[in-house]
């Protein structure tokens, strides 16, 4: 028997960083929206009858043998880390091979690491038969992702790796609340250019400055996030009226009270695309995740999308072809 898993990534439309503990419960009314893309993740699991392991990261060149569970969790090196994580609290009693593979870059603000996170539960999970509810493997991941970070982290990634579509994710006392959106899969495959600032970015330290700040009652990093949730909530309204056309100037207003939140989320790779897009027809630019780096998802009418991706191409951007991924019927 062998176990093929994938997951998507993300595009974070409004009200990233509020997912994070205790945040959303400092500014209460906050929600998240973000959309599963066409950027996915990887595992196939192999089951063996004896304790051997041998594990594949492909897309970092790893490959080794172990002869027993114990020996990969003594493991030093770095490919191993979130795999690891995992197998500390799956800890099958069989050897087993693994594969992983991501398509989304280093430290690229899609959500990579939380869809991997997510791709290997559900492999587990089907290998040992375990019975976890979406909510229990939602928390499970954010919990060995913060055993990694060594910080407190958001859960809006987990949502469209596990559960595909428009997602909108609302915060508060006691949790979360999750329900997908409909929304136009043409419009949005057809404005939409994901592309790579060629840096990678660091999102457990970009939201662990805004978390320690905030719990420490910063005024203006509170009054910072109020703009963030204000302009979620905004999204939320568009979104479940289907007034699509004001999309780019919510897009716009998010970044700009991104920026205001923490000089870390930008940065000159980032403000000279910006630059570039609107020069050549792009209507607004969205940061991916925590910012600083990584990837960024520019907004164009539909007739404009291929002369700004050639313009981004000519500047030395890379283009990451993606597309949303809708939930099944």
């Amino acid at each position: 028997m062998k176990y093929s898993l994938s997951s998507p990534t993300r595009v974070d439309f409004a009200g990233g960083t509020l997912d994070c503990w205790p945040l959303y419960l400092l500014v209460p009314g906050s929600c998240t929206i973000n959309l599963s893309i066409s950027v996915s993740t990887y595992v196939e699991l192999e089951p063996r009858t004896d304790e051997h392991i041998r594990i594949e990261v492909s897309d970092l060149g790893f490959v080794k043998n172990f002869s027993s569970l114990e020996e990969l969790l003594e493991e030093t090196a770095p490919e191993l880390q979130l795999i690891q994580a995992h197998l500390k609290y799956f800890r099958p009693s069989l050897g087993f091979v693994l594969r992983t593979r991501s398509e989304s870059p280093v430290g690229g603000g899609l959500g990579g690491s939380s869809s991997l996170c997510i791709s290997l539960i559900k492999a587990f999970k089907k290998w040992l038969d375990l019975n976890l509810t979406p909510e229990q493997i939602v928390g499970l991941a954010g919990d060995i992702e913060a055993q990694i970070l060594r910080k407190p982290t958001g859960t809006q990634d987990y949502f469209p790796a596990l559960l595909s579509g428009l997602n909108l994710i609302e915060y508060g006392p006691g949790g979360f609340s999750h329900r997908r959106l409909p929304f136009p899969e043409d419009l949005f495959r057809q404005s939409m250019t994901l592309i790579y600032t060629g840096q990678p970015h660091h999102s457990g330290l970009n939201n662990w400055q805004v978390i320690k700040a905030a719990v420490e009652g910063d005024p203006q990093t509170l009054s910072n996030l109020e703009a963030l949730r204000d302009v979620a909530t905004e999204m939320k309204e568009l979104c479940l009226k289907g007034n699509w056309q004001d999309l780019p100037s919510l897009f716009n207003r998010e970044y700009e009270a991104r920026v205001q939140l923490s000089e870390a989320f930008v940065s000159e790779e980032i403000l000279r695309l910006k630059e570039l897009s609107l020069a050549h027809g792009g209507q607004a630019v969205k940061i991916c995740g925590a910012g600083g780096g990584g990837c960024v998802m520019l907004w164009s009418e539909p007739e404009q999308k291929q002369a700004l991706m050639e313009a981004c191409q000519k500047s030395g951007f890379q283009t990451i072809a993606a597309q949303p991924v809708v939930a099944p019927a």
